[in-house]
């Protein structure tokens, strides 16, 4: 009996090795996710709003509070008639006393008490009352410069006085008013030293044009005060000038410049009239833009 052994192959065992997965965890990554999205959204707003506070401009709305000073200077005029107007005796005075009631506090009431006396030998009359500016200090208060002109009569002789004086008036919600600061001596605005430039001639005019204008203005100032709409429309384009229906009478050209601007002359010009009904001689001052065409024709 024979066996049959069969022999099996020994095969080398291979050694599992051991790997980690890499694959994606999903919670983990959607946290990771989440943050990185979170972060990127809050850096976006934070730029347009960098943005928004830079461009982004406030405006500041000012309400502009229209005051009507006429009843201010009213309420001062009437003020003024009574305050620089007196007679030396005492019935004139009381009643004096009494009017300023309506216009000054009760401090400024007694601080006046002893301006005018009965031994005081002068009357008072106002002449003119003259306002040179209303400015407001503050919402409700006013200052008010004024001029007035007195006669004061001593006995039988009279004189004329000017003086100058700022005063407060308050005027309140409901539009009354009163007399917060007593005239206080003051000056009004003077004669300024300020001196325009002489305008002359820039030599951009040639002499035989310059006798063109001269001539043409001369006849133009010459039928100016009496002509009509229709006769303007010759010398005139644009309404430059318009009637004034005048009996002056011509006298002359005192004075001219003349400079050219582009196609055009711009022109100043004095002009003398007499004036039949005052018999006085006026002289006008006028500016003008002159262009030629066919003529001298004044266009502005």
């Amino acid at each position: 009996m024979k066996i049959k052994l069969e022999r099996k192959e020994k095969r080398n065992k291979v050694k599992k090795v051991p790997t980690i997965k890499v694959g994606t965890h999903k919670k983990t990554t959607t946290a990771l996710w989440i943050l990185l999205l979170t972060s990127i959204t809050f850096g976006v707003y934070k730029n347009f709003t960098a943005i928004d506070q830079h461009t982004t401009h406030e405006k500041e709305v000012t309400e502009q509070r229209v005051i009507d000073t006429n009843k201010i200077e009213s309420f001062s005029r009437n003020f003024i008639t009574v305050f620089y107007s007196w007679e030396h005796n005492q019935k004139a005075l009381d009643q004096r006393t009494e009017k300023l009631k309506d216009y000054l506090t009760e401090e400024l009431q007694v601080l006046n008490t002893d301006m005018v006396r009965t031994d005081i030998p002068t009357n008072s009359t106002v002449e003119s009352i003259q306002f040179w500016d209303i400015k407001p200090i503050d919402k409700n208060n006013f200052d008010v410069l004024f001029s007035v002109t007195q006669t004061i009569t001593e006995q039988n002789k009279k004189k004329v006085v000017d003086s100058a004086y700022t005063l407060t008036v308050h005027l309140d919600d409901k539009g009354n008013m009163v007399i917060v600061k007593n005239p206080t001596v003051s000056s009004i605005p003077a004669k300024s030293n300020y001196k325009p430039k002489a305008n002359d001639s820039d030599g951009t005019v040639d002499a035989k044009t310059t006798d063109e204008i001269d001539s043409f203005l001369k006849t133009f100032f010459k039928l100016y005060p009496k002509a009509t709409k229709k006769e303007l429309s010759y010398y005139v384009n644009n309404h430059a000038l318009k009637p004034i229906n005048k009996e002056y009478q011509f006298l002359e050209l005192t004075s001219s410049n003349y400079s050219l601007e582009n196609d055009q002359v711009a022109t100043q010009v004095s002009v003398k009239y007499l004036d039949p009904a005052t018999k006085t001689t006026q002289t006008s001052e006028f500016n003008l833009i002159l262009r030629k065409s066919e003529n001298w024709i004044i266009t502005n």
